[in-house]
């Protein structure tokens, strides 16, 4: 939650600070906040114990389902960066996905509309799993007002989803048309925002009901934790809670001050990056090999004026795609392996540079006529800066 004395100051500073040094009742407080590894805390009474329980009184009781110290520093950070109430940290970023679907109302007999063009484990996640535990599910391309609006609207989905920047053609969702269409037909809106982070773009203030993050990409930022985290009322996160002492995916203590660490550094990095990513971006669009290069910064890309809108202006993230002009997967493969400094990995968002075919890793799962209905073809690279 938002401190009263931040609001005032800019969003490096608010990175530095966002979460720490809380009243502890103690005549000191860390400088910097400390790994809490303890699995279980007492209580002066049952009674004191009874009413953390009850959700009464704010405290700890099992790090392991509910809640922790050094997670719920990382966890205020994060809601204070997104101008949310409050945040739940899961140990992964499809965890979070995961739980925020059940907490948006996902079950059986359940309706939910989604980007086509999202993260493949978001896809499978959904096409898969909800499927067969009696979702039903319906992909539209979001750029699609009218598909969108007609999907909603037949359907009265529990929630629509969408992605800021999307993974890995680089779309750009009208992230307020989106939420006026989930709310006029009682859908929550839900959106990842891992390629933007807070940095660039707060979703909640363009209308979505829950933000999602793999924080293991640019938020932690060094290629060395797993952690996710969802952005939402507080009202909702309880129900976050809740569902997680089932689900049992909550964030570690040091995944979640390793989570925080890189934090602090986010906007040095998030500039950088994004500078990065245009000139690499700009260079690419002049190669005569490369057939179409994905980034929102470029002018000549479908969405150039809606990303400076959401971004303020301040870029579109460290993450583009290109097509090399005719490649066959075997020809792609050759090009990643002659890469001398750029590595091949499956991951992105942190320091080091990185390359993905998306056919053979972030959207594997995917059928070839899914990948192809999406725009995901033979050809396609994605690298992240």
């Amino acid at each position: 939650m938002m401190q009263e004395n931040s609001k005032t100051q800019g969003f490096s500073t608010r990175a530095v600070h966002a979460g720490e040094r809380q009243p502890n009742g103690q005549p000191y407080r860390p400088v910097t906040t400390p790994i809490q590894p303890s699995v279980g805390y007492t209580y002066g009474s049952s009674d004191e114990l009874e009413a953390v329980l009850a959700n009464e009184k704010e405290g700890h009781v099992y790090s392991a389902r509910y809640s922790n110290p050094t997670t719920a520093v990382f966890e205020n950070a994060i809601a204070e960066l997104e101008g949310g109430e409050a945040a739940y940290a899961f140990a992964s970023g499809m965890a979070a996905m995961h739980v925020a679907l059940l907490a948006a109302g996902v079950k059986a007999g359940t309706h939910v509309v989604c980007a086509a063009d999202v993260y493949g484990a978001t896809y499978s996640l959904l096409q898969n799993l909800f499927t067969e535990l009696g979702a039903t599910v319906h992909f539209v391309d979001v750029l699609d007002e009218l598909a969108v609006n007609t999907a909603v609207s037949t359907h009265k989905p529990v929630a629509l989803i969408a992605e800021t920047i999307s993974n890995p053609l680089l779309k750009v969702a009208n992230l307020p048309r989106l939420a006026d269409i989930a709310h006029t037909h009682g859908a929550l809106f839900l959106v990842d925002n891992t390629f933007c982070t807070p940095y660039l773009c707060a979703p909640l203030a363009f209308g979505a009901d829950m933000v999602i993050h793999s924080a293991t990409k640019f938020i932690a930022g060094h290629g060395d934790v797993m952690a996710g985290v969802v952005v939402t009322t507080a009202e909702r996160r309880l129900r976050l809670l809740e569902l997680n002492k089932l689900v049992g995916s909550s964030l570690g203590p040091f995944e979640a001050w390793l989570a925080l660490r890189g934090l602090k550094t986010l906007p040095l990095r998030m500039r950088q990056q994004c500078a990065n990513a245009t000139a690499v971006a700009e260079w690419l669009s002049s190669q005569p090999q490369i057939a179409q290069v994905n980034y929102p910064t470029l002018p000549d890309h479908p969405q150039h004026e809606l990303a400076h809108r959401l971004t303020h202006g301040r870029g579109a993230g460290g993450v583009l795609s290109f097509v090399i002009d005719g490649a066959s997967q075997a020809e792609v493969f050759r090009f990643m392996e002659r890469l001398q400094l750029i590595q091949s990995a499956t991951t992105l968002g942190d320091i080091y540079s990185l390359v993905l075919y998306p056919a053979m890793s972030s959207h594997r799962s995917l059928t070839p006529a899914e990948r192809a209905n999406i725009g995901i073809g033979d050809g396609l690279v994605r690298l992240s800066v």
